[in-house]
């Protein structure tokens, strides 16, 4: 998430939650139709009495009604129009799917918008609202393993969700566009989706917004052309699997740069009227090398595209890990140039970007790293050495403050983003730099495009070190008493 040394935000995953999260899907590798069960059409060779309604959320324990189950969604195509002068958007999303259990219905997750009509396999569909919850009825059931394709066309004026706790999340209007973006929930804001990092998809994306406007998203972009007199389309492709909350949407009058770096397309954006020359535009254009850096320490580049953009709104004070191409609050180029919101931001394609959470409650596994990517960052520029970083934050932390799973009131708190990063360094000190490197390389590889928890990371770490850190986890990332630092 947001630059978390600046940005108040913090989530975990709990000791206590081991075993639960230890038997959630494994989310490592994209589900493929049970090789049991049919592989035709909806309906076929199921007797309508197995049918069910896939469940209402995943059962997140901090989110219970994000996301949906019975169902695996492999692609978004997404094609959306917005008028900034009526506030009003309008779109098409063609979801391509597997069953993963016999569905007689099917939830999506949809805030406000109104449904104008509904399609399963080309058959019309009847649907169904439950305050964000929208229930998607095929004309006949879908069987366990089958492939199907759900067309929802739906319009209406967006707005963002509010919690007490979390602030506002989701699509905002702006004076010359607008925005899509927040965590933990932002999709749902302006398209219908399986909001919940376990089912990650990737995305064909089409915004069409007045010419004088740019529309900026993830991924590689696909070029613009015309939509009638006075509008443009602009396109863009995720290939990669993309948590749904990753997903961005920005629109207005920005200042474009586009270049190639390592063979992939850039594209970098700042609002065009801020200098071109200033700290947002200058912390901006470190990207490149900061991700070379990066790549240095924990492995390959993981997306096919990079980039960022910064947005100028009093109401986003923080940046995010948006994939490919994160978005940052000009709040953090206030004082000058700032490059280490870039590394945190960057050091997230790895950690939650490609390996994504598989609870909220797990936080730590992103913000952790990103942080200390920014301690990494500042040792690498010469600014100040890693062990400097820790020793100051060790002597001010508090200890009460968990970085595994914090509940839900302090998801985005400070516990999660530096007590997460002094256990990385802790671990680091245990086990030595070379078996540290190749345990997040390791991590990096075999989970590319997936999912992981703490329980996860933990055998991870204790097959690459040949060493047992049940003790070593519960004292960094839960214990109420300062742990001892490793000699």
């Amino acid at each position: 998430m947001p630059s978390r040394s600046a940005r108040v935000r913090a989530v975990a995953a709990g000791l206590a939650l081991v075993a639960t999260l230890a038997g959630c899907p494994d989310r490592s590798a994209r589900p493929v139709a049970d090789p049991a069960g049919p592989s035709v059409g909806p309906g076929a060779g199921t007797a309508a009495a197995s049918f069910a309604p896939g469940a209402a959320g995943v059962g997140d324990p901090y989110f219970p009604s994000y996301g949906n189950g019975g169902y695996d969604v492999a692609n978004y195509r997404l094609a959306v129009r917005y008028d900034p002068d009526s506030k009003r958007l309008s779109g098409t999303a063609t979801i391509t799917a597997t069953a993963t259990a016999a569905l007689s219905r099917f939830n999506l997750d949809l805030v406000g918008l109104t449904v104008e009509s509904a399609t399963v396999d080309g058959a019309p569909a009847t649907t169904a609202r439950d305050g964000a919850e929208l229930t998607v009825t095929p004309a006949a059931g879908l069987a366990r393993g089958a492939r199907f394709t759900a067309r929802i066309r739906y319009s209406g004026i967006p707005r963002p969700v509010h919690s007490p706790q979390l602030g506002d999340n989701g699509f905002l209007s702006t004076a010359d566009g607008a925005i899509a973006l927040g965590e933990p929930e932002s999709a749902s804001t302006w398209f219908p989706v399986n909001d919940h990092p376990q089912d990650k998809a990737t995305y064909d994306i089409e915004v069409t917004v007045p010419a004088d406007l740019v529309a900026l998203s993830n991924g590689v972009p696909g070029g613009t052309v015309a939509a009638g007199a006075g509008w443009t389309t602009w396109r863009w492709s995720e290939r990669s699997p993309m948590a749904s909350y990753l997903c961005t949407l920005v629109i207005g009058r920005y200042r474009i740069e586009r270049s190639e770096h390592g063979g992939k397309p850039m594209v970098l954006a700042v609002p065009s009227n801020l200098p071109s020359n200033g700290p947002a535009a200058r912390s901006l254009a470190a990207t490149g090398t900061i991700v070379d850096y990066l790549t240095s320490q924990f492995g390959p580049y993981p997306f096919d595209s990079y980039g960022g953009i910064v947005v100028r709104d009093k109401r986003i004070r923080y940046a995010l890990e948006t994939q490919s191409r994160p978005v940052y609050g000009e709040v953090f180029f206030d004082r000058g140039v700032n490059e280490g919101v870039i590394a945190h931001e960057l050091a997230h394609q790895w950690f939650g970007d490609s390996v994504s959470l598989s609870r909220w409650s797990d936080m730590w596994l992103n913000e952790g790293f990103a942080t200390y990517a920014e301690w990494l960052w500042a040792e690498h520029t010469g600014e100040r050495r890693v062990q400097e970083s820790f020793d100051t934050q060790y002597a001010r932390t508090l200890w009460s403050k968990p970085a595994l799973d914090p509940g839900r009131a302090d998801l985005f708190g400070m516990g999660v983003y530096q007590r997460g990063a002094l256990v990385v360094h802790a671990l680091r000190m245990t086990v030595g730099d070379e078996k540290f490197f190749a345990i997040l390389r390791a991590w990096t590889t075999e989970r590319r495009d997936g999912n992981g928890t703490t329980a996860d990371f933990q055998a991870l770490a204790e097959r690459i070190s040949g060493r047992q850190l049940d003790r070593f986890f519960a004292d960094w990332l839960t214990g109420t008493a300062a742990p001892p630092i490793p000699g």
